[in-house]
């Protein structure tokens, strides 16, 4: 768990400081899970601290949460090219993905259960960042790629059919 909270304080994902008058917080919690090596057996524990973004009311916390997905015909025509001329095919994963994406709204998160700050224990966070949970996080997090993707030595063109594809 501390490193999770190390890796948020890393990405800039947020500040400590007062609620504002007027707003609430969106609760935070922890999720723990396994990693299993080959054999199935457990090879580390993970933590991963997400916002309780049910509590998020919509014009106030988050306005907009549509971020596209990749369409099955879309996945099938470029695997069916890729075999046809015998491309080759690479794949990435970004870790912490919802961590990259600026947030385009003030949103407030209490502090981690267990994790409260001493010198500030009613602080809250004031996300700077998407973080898991948060209803607009994917769409942040599309936002920040499709810049990146689309910003001059890049020039990827988003097609119209499918958001999710770009091509060079």
């Amino acid at each position: 768990m501390l490193e999770e909270l190390a890796s948020l304080r890393e990405k800039g994902t947020g500040v400590l400081t007062s609620l504002p008058s007027g707003r609430k917080a969106v609760g935070s919690r922890w999720v723990f899970s396994y990693k299993y090596d080959e054999g199935g057996q457990i090879s580390r524990y993970k933590a991963r601290l997400v916002a309780q973004g049910f509590s998020q009311i919509e014009g106030l916390d988050y306005t907009e949460t549509f971020a596209p997905v990749a369409k099955y015909d879309t996945t099938r025509a470029l695997l069916s090219m890729v075999a046809k001329y015998d491309l080759e095919l690479d794949q990435m994963d970004v870790k912490t993905a919802f961590l990259n994406g600026d947030l385009d709204e003030d949103i407030y998160m209490k502090q981690p259960p267990g994790f409260e700050d001493e010198e500030y224990p009613d602080g809250v966070w004031k996300l700077l960042k998407g973080i898991y949970g948060l209803k607009q996080s994917g769409r942040q997090w599309n936002k920040t790629l499709d810049e990146f993707l689309r910003k001059e030595g890049f020039s990827f063109v988003r097609s119209e059919a499918d958001y999710s594809l770009y091509v060079l």
